[in-house]
């Protein structure tokens, strides 16, 4: 089997690469816009006839797409997350229409949740954000490709290389940097809010159990820890994994986006019954293993060029 990953340095592209190197029968086609890269892509430049011909060349029997814009502006969202996805779903229709296609969305598509409840995939989306309204005007254009395709709306992605521009790896910088000194205070704003945080790896595995499950799927699944907790738990098992000496202060401000979408819960009974999948880690796991990678400055998942979801 022949899978082309999208994005394949990035934090999640690199774990799904990762992954499909140790399957047997499998052969990994390493997409991106890294110059190691085996097949160059570009999805806020490349033009549909330059992807199309890298499609044929690499005659995928699925395509997992972990490339997105997360961070910068909103032309950079939506030239990446939106006409991306359109001029690729266009490529595919032209040179590899058989092949399977796994698309990795957000849950920030659904904009503010309802505190208690985990949102299932025909809930009504109203994203707050140009990261999230580009990143559903993607799953539409995925979902009505007339493609073999499926969209996994990840919730909040955590684990070993998790980028700087995110918080779980702003944090694990700053707690790197503040080090062993009792007198150390990190300075943040409001960490009251609730985000449904899941394994990096386990969103991996999901990915790669998507694009090998016989037979059609839903046109989305929500991938997710499947309950929310508050940041606050995030940063404090952090710095409890970082042996942190110091204090962490709230200043009561934090980002648009965190006073607008205060609970943030994703119902993932739906991946459980078409592709047999279940996370498999906890968050201590997963802040465990994102500090021991901060520690020994591991290169896996890094965005080594490639944009990362």
């Amino acid at each position: 089997m022949r899978v082309l990953v999208l994005g394949s340095t990035g934090f999640l592209g690199g774990h799904v690469a990762e992954q499909l190197r140790a399957l047997p029968g499998v052969r990994l086609l390493a997409g991106g816009r890294s110059p190691g890269a085996e097949f160059g892509v570009d999805l806020a430049t490349d033009g549909r006839d330059r992807l199309a011909t890298t499609l044929a060349e690499a005659a995928p029997d699925a395509v997992i797409n972990c490339a997105g814009a997360t961070g910068g502006v909103a032309v950079s969202h939506a030239q990446v997350n939106t006409r991306g996805a359109a001029v690729r779903c266009g490529a595919q229709r032209e040179a590899a229409p058989a092949a399977r296609l796994v698309h990795l969305g957000s849950a920030a598509e659904y904009g503010p949740g309802v505190r208690g409840t985990a949102v299932t995939e025909s809930a009504a989306t109203h994203p707050v954000t140009p990261y999230g309204a580009t990143k559903l005007a993607g799953t539409v254009t995925v979902s009505v490709s007339g493609l073999d395709a499926v969209v996994l709306r990840v919730g909040n992605p955590v684990g070993p290389g998790a980028p700087s521009a995110g918080l779980p790896g702003r944090i694990a910088g700053l707690l790197r940097a503040a080090g062993a000194d009792p007198d150390a205070v990190i300075r943040l704003g409001d960490l009251s809010a609730y985000r449904d945080f899941v394994d990096v790896r386990d969103v991996a595995r999901a990915a790669v159990a998507a694009a090998k499950a016989p037979g059609p799927l839903p046109r989305i699944l929500n991938i997710g820890a499947g309950r929310a907790v508050p940041v606050r738990d995030l940063v404090g098992g952090l710095a409890r994994a970082s042996g942190f000496r110091g204090r962490i202060e709230e200043n009561g401000g934090g980002s648009e986006r965190s006073g607008a979408v205060s609970w943030q819960c994703s119902d993932i009974a739906a991946a459980g019954e078409s592709l047999g999948w279940r996370p498999a880690l906890t968050l201590d796991d997963s802040l465990a293993a994102l500090w021991a990678a901060v520690a020994e400055d591991s290169p896996v998942g890094r965005p080594e060029g490639d944009r990362v979801r």
